[in-house]
This record gives C-alpha cells, structure tokens and sequence, in this order.
C-alpha cells in the first residue's frame, strides 16, 4: 500500500545541454552539501546551467558553479552561493571520468539534481561538443516531429 503523504520531489535538469553537447555515459554521484544547501534545494532554489566538473589536484572530482541559492530562513553562517562542491563516488568511477576529462573534446557536465531516499544525487554525464550543423539537424529534426505529431492530432480530432 503507498502513502500518498510523501514529500513531492523536486528535480533540477540541464535542459540546454542536449542542445550543445552529445550526452554519453551517465553516472549517479552524491555530493557534500551543508545543511542550509539542501534546504534551499528540498526549497526548489537551485541552478545547473552554467556548472561543470573538474578533477582537483588530489583526483577527486569537483562541482564548480553551482549556484544554490542561500537559505532563505539562514542566519549569518548561511553558505556562499556558488561554491565548490565534493562529488562521491567509486573509484573505478572516478578513474572513467578522470580519463574522459583529459581525453581532448570531451567534457563532463551535470545533467540532472534530484533527490533518492532523502539523499541529494546528482547524475553527470560524458559530454562532447556538437559542431553547428549537428545543432542544425536537431532542430530541424525536432520541428519535423513536432509537424508530424500536429498532422497526427489534427487527423485524429477530424476522424472522430
């Protein structure tokens, strides 16, 4: 029997990636929050676009500009908006992305912030640049769809 009592989740996508880069391989990583981050993200206060991860100089891997917004019911020791996050996860992991962040014209970008089990994940993906005619023929494809399921409807309502 489910409880319909449960807390709604809330999800941050990177919707303007797939439209840049070519997404490959996911991964699901924890990331070390403060407390007054992950209230301001169960809030919905929180912003993907602009972040990317980056390996330190002790091969672990970094979330840079994040931006969580400060919590709005924080005092004084309220946490800096944009600051380095620590990614967790296991060190075959680790080494994959290491690989794809020094291998050149690959990337590794964040695609999604939800929440599983009361923990923050984040799920990061192996990205490569797209040139401007592959942003072309995705438009082009996508319009072409969207003609498509519009004929459909449009014959569909008539039909019936």
């Amino acid at each position: 029997m489910t409880s319909k009592t449960h807390e709604k989740t809330k999800t941050f996508l990177n919707r303007k990636l797939s439209h840049e880069f070519f997404i490959g391989k996911r991964f699901e990583a924890g990331i070390v929050l403060l407390g007054t981050e992950i209230k301001s993200l169960r809030n919905g206060n929180g912003d993907l676009e602009k972040s990317f991860i980056h390996l330190d100089r002790y091969h672990r891997l970094v979330w840079i500009n994040a931006y969580i917004h400060p919590y709005s019911f924080g005092t004084n020791c309220n946490h800096e908006p944009t600051r380095s996050r620590l990614l967790l996860l296991h060190r075959r992991e680790i080494n994959e992305l290491r690989g794809a962040l020094e291998r050149k014209g690959e990337s590794v970008f964040p695609t999604k912030l939800y929440f599983q089990h009361g923990l923050a994940k984040l799920e990061i993906a192996i990205c490569k640049a797209k040139k401007l005619y592959d942003k072309r023929y995705d438009l082009k494809k996508r319009a072409e769809q969207r003609d498509l399921e519009r004929t459909f409807r449009t014959h569909l309502s008539s039909s019936m």
